[in-house]
């Protein structure tokens, strides 16, 4: 009796896998079967991350890329928007700010929102039920008024990303057909969604090499050294997986 006692003490006692006790034993399953020290190729790479991304919901894959730049520097600014060819997974809520024809080609295009001063004094007044706004180059100087309440929120149009134009058309087609941004962090850190789980490897693939060749094409004429120093992708509930540089690069250009 003594003797199941001090047993069932030590076990009590034993040490358990941290790893477990912090995300829990699906993402410790998930960490066993990724090779920390290895820096795999794309194919491997998405092959794995499709693999141990376990969860019951449809993940999220998302790239993160570790870029050679200095975001306090005016000229180093690492911005823009590219369309994945497979689209982001996500149905969007799109709001366009236009007028007369404008906003007739807004409604064409399938636009869910569309408004001129109205739709302004609405936002003005808490309303924020879509996901991205478009706007006629004419209308940015009303739509300056809300600028404190959309900009924190990712929400103002910008012509850099295609969002300002009098191409209503094109840019509401774009953003349904999956149109992501991407913008260096202070550390050089830009974070991408590439698609969901059930989109596959080889979807996958093609939707990350299109933001990795943006991001390339992007490069800054006064970055210095290595500029695309390291690429992680990760599922929502999964540990990351690096990927060799060089061929992403090389591929995405």
């Amino acid at each position: 009796m003594a003797k199941k006692k001090a047993e069932g003490a030590n076990q009590a006692s034993a040490p358990k896998n941290p790893i477990v006790a912090k995300f829990g034993k699906r993402y410790a399953a998930a960490l066993a079967q990724v090779d920390v020290q290895k820096l795999y190729s794309l194919d491997e790479a998405f092959e794995l991350i499709c693999k141990i991304a376990g969860a019951k919901f449809d993940e999220t894959i998302d790239a993160s890329f570790i870029l050679g730049v200095d975001t306090k520097q005016g000229d180093q600014q690492v911005r823009g928007a590219v369309v994945l060819p497979h689209g982001t997974g996500k149905k969007l809520k799109i709001a366009v700010v236009a007028k007369g024809e404008k906003a007739k080609e807004a409604e064409a295009a399938g636009a869910d929102i569309i408004g001129a001063e109205d739709l302004i004094e609405r936002i003005q007044g808490g309303f924020l039920d879509f996901d991205k706004l478009i706007a006629t180059p004419d209308m940015m100087v009303p739509i300056s008024k809300v600028g404190k309440i959309l900009g924190p929120r990712d929400l103002m149009p910008n012509p850099k990303l295609g969002t300002v134009t009098l191409d209503v058309t094109k840019a509401v087609n774009e953003q349904r057909k999956g149109k992501v941004e991407y913008r260096a962090e202070k550390a050089g850190i830009v974070h991408v969604k590439v698609g969901k789980k059930s989109f596959g490897a080889q979807k996958l693939k093609e939707n990350f090499l299109a933001v990795a060749g943006a991001l390339m094409r992007a490069k800054p004429p006064t970055s210095k050294g290595t500029y695309m120093k390291a690429i992680t992708i990760a599922a929502t509930m999964s540990p990351g997986v690096k990927l060799e540089v060089s061929e992403a690069t090389a591929s995405g250009n």
